[in-house]
């Protein structure tokens, strides 16, 4: 593990100049930006830009006065699009264990304060293994959003790095996270390759693997928010890779009390009230939940309680309650694994 380490602040603290050495498209993003992301960025020093590495916006909605961690902060790029974002009274604490990123993310603590009109800096940055968030004295139940950008698939014990999550997490908190992943496990071989674990791509869980081990660390509903699937572009490492096929996805793991490992249906609705700042006439939970403006739609339990559980619950109304089950919620992926036919050809009864 120590091994795998070294290489990784190598590889981001002296191998790497800016975003531009990288060897393929995997840490890079292409998503189109907002307007109010833009303009956040235009705030930021070009150093902490150049040196940015990651596959995602992590930059969720209603952040005003948040209490924010970002693991494998690198640069501090998406900390001070955060601090930007959580205004004066919010937190940002930036984690990274490659001490040339971190001087990079210091360097320019002052000058982004001032920049941002604030009497103080919102923003601080620890050196240190998000691998060990325990040793770092960061208290439990303590942060609304914990983000990461294209970090995880970096370190080597993935479960001890969410099970750390879910502690640290305030309840009704989220961790909100882009990463890659893979369309089947990644052999010994290739994971012992430093460039690909440095270009994040031999690190990459199988999707199916990541889901159990959030589930096991208590994010009982993994909610994917975009995917876009990385082409590589470089014809040497594509080879190596052979048929496994990456992705960037974005996920939302939310720290709820009651959310179940499927999506059951109690006869509930909602509707959005359109008051999120840059969300006037509708608002995206995750890749599959669409709330047009004082439409009222029905939901599962879970995504019930994501919304009245949160800090989105005073933008929404909400409908219904928990006294009447109706069984699965239909078309959210699961289904009766038994059919419904009387004409199953079995007679009577074994038990």
């Amino acid at each position: 593990m120590k091994e795998k380490h070294e290489e990784v602040q190598t590889y981001y603290g002296s191998e790497l100049s800016t975003s531009k050495d990288l060897k393929t498209n995997a840490c890079c993003t292409t998503e189109v930006l907002p307007d109010y992301i833009k303009a956040a960025l235009s705030n930021i020093h070009d150093e902490v830009l150049t040196k940015y590495y990651g596959c995602g916006i992590v930059v969720p909605d209603e952040l005003k006065g948040l209490r924010v961690l970002d693991l494998g902060s690198g640069s501090g790029r998406d900390c001070y699009i955060l601090s930007q974002l959580v205004g004066q009274e919010g937190e940002v604490i930036g984690v990274d264990m490659t001490r040339e990123q971190v001087d990079v993310a210091e360097r320019h603590i002052d000058y982004q304060a001032n920049k941002f009109g604030y009497k103080y800096s919102n923003v601080k940055f620890l050196e240190g293994n998000i691998e060990a968030l325990d040793d770092l004295n960061l208290e439990p139940n303590s942060f609304d959003l914990i983000i990461s950008n294209c970090v995880i698939n970096l370190t080597v014990n993935k479960e001890k790095v969410l099970n750390d999550v879910y502690r640290l997490l305030k309840p009704g908190g989220e961790m909100y996270f882009s990463d890659i992943y893979s369309t089947s496990r990644i052999s010994k071989e290739l994971q012992n390759d430093p460039v690909l674990w440095g270009e994040c791509l031999s690190g990459a869980l199988y999707w199916k693997d990541f889901l159990r081990i959030a589930q096991k660390a208590g994010f009982v509903d993994p909610r994917s928010v975009k995917n876009n699937r990385i082409t590589i572009e470089n014809k040497a490492i594509e080879e190596k890779c052979g048929d496994i096929q990456f992705f960037s996805v974005t996920y939302r793991l939310w720290k709820i009390e009651g959310l179940e490992d499927a999506c059951e249906d109690y006869g509930q609705a909602v509707s959005y009230n359109g008051t999120i700042e840059n969300n006037a006439s509708s608002f995206d939970l995750d890749d599959h939940h669409h709330f047009p403006k004082n439409k009222i739609m029905t939901v599962c339990g879970n995504t019930y309680l994501m919304l009245q559980g949160t800090r989105y619950k005073d933008h929404f109304k909400f409908y219904g309650n928990w006294s009447t089950h109706y069984g699965i919620y239909e078309g959210c992926g699961e289904s009766m694994p038994f059919s419904l036919n009387d004409d199953t050809g079995i007679f009577g009864s074994c038990c």
